[in-house]
């Protein structure tokens, strides 16, 4: 009997230990002072080395705009009042890169006071909980959703974007601010039957531009003109020793049919690759 009972618990202390070895380990407790950047996505946080943007002068045709989100990030990372920010507008034209580009050069400004969290759509659930981990931190942290749009359908985003805006019962952290990217200014789709409703024609109109509202710097971004777009080509030729022909810079932004700071740098790219140099 004590030898069946001995080998028993043999048998469940070799099942256990088993079980354990299968078990995933426990998530580490995520560093949040050590890194200047980290993505978070599908439940998971990963710490970015090096955030990878160009010089803030080397943003051209943007210059309103590249001025205004400088300074703003520059004030959050001083832990200074700061706005949340959307950027809207023509696809191409430098918003998320303005964003990073903004981040680094605080970040080179006042080293270990400011680091960017890219957040997935799909993580936007957990936003509320993460805002109350960083709220505890001594350090100010930029929230940065890319291309962020909701669907025609979708009521329950555009409310929980509004309420982490607002703050909500539990205030947001003075440290922690959102920066948004979309293509439409009310970040959700709109149709001009919202318009011509007889029930109340502009009720659901001004509650989703309502949403855009609640960012304090909300700045729209265009479709650059043909000066602009050379402009930006020069900008980085002359930063990496490239020569270039203006013609063939048109002809480039032609096969593609559009002029954009992403056509410009594309173009860039072909003429780093046509001279066997790397960006």
């Amino acid at each position: 009997m004590a030898r069946r009972m001995s080998d028993k618990k043999h048998i469940l202390a070799r099942i256990a230990d088993a079980l354990e070895r299968l078990a995933p380990a426990p998530t580490p407790a995520t560093d949040w002072l050590s890194s200047p950047a980290y993505v978070l996505a599908s439940g998971a946080v990963r710490p970015v080395a090096r955030i990878e943007a160009p010089r803030l002068d080397l943003l051209k045709g943007i210059d309103a705009q590249r001025e205004r989100i400088a300074e703003n990030v520059a004030r959050l990372a001083q832990g200074h009042a700061a706005h949340d920010v959307l950027l809207w507008g023509s696809r191409g034209m430098g918003k998320s890169t303005v964003l990073r580009a903004a981040v680094l050069a605080a970040q080179q400004a006042h080293p270990g006071r400011i680091a960017l969290i890219q957040v997935g759509t799909d993580a936007l659930e957990g936003l509320e909980a993460l805002f109350a981990e960083l709220g505890r931190l001594d350090r100010n942290f930029l929230i940065f959703i890319d291309d962020l749009g909701f669907g025609e359908s979708d009521d329950v985003g555009p409310r929980h974007l509004r309420s982490w805006l607002e703050g909500g019962v539990e205030a947001r952290p003075a440290n922690v601010r959102l920066a948004v990217t979309s293509n439409r200014r009310a970040i959700v789709a709109r149709q001009a039957s919202e318009q011509d409703d007889p029930l109340n024609p502009r009720d659901v109109v001004d509650d989703r531009l309502a949403l855009a509202d609640r960012f304090g710097l909300s700045l729209g971004f265009h479709n650059c003109s043909q000066d602009d777009y050379l402009a930006i080509i020069a900008g980085y030729a002359q930063e990496h020793g490239l020569q270039w022909d203006e013609a063939d810079a048109l002809e480039w932004s032609r096969r593609r049919g559009a002029r954009s700071g992403r056509t410009a740098w594309q173009f860039v790219t072909e003429l780093a690759g046509r001279a066997g140099k790397t960006l």
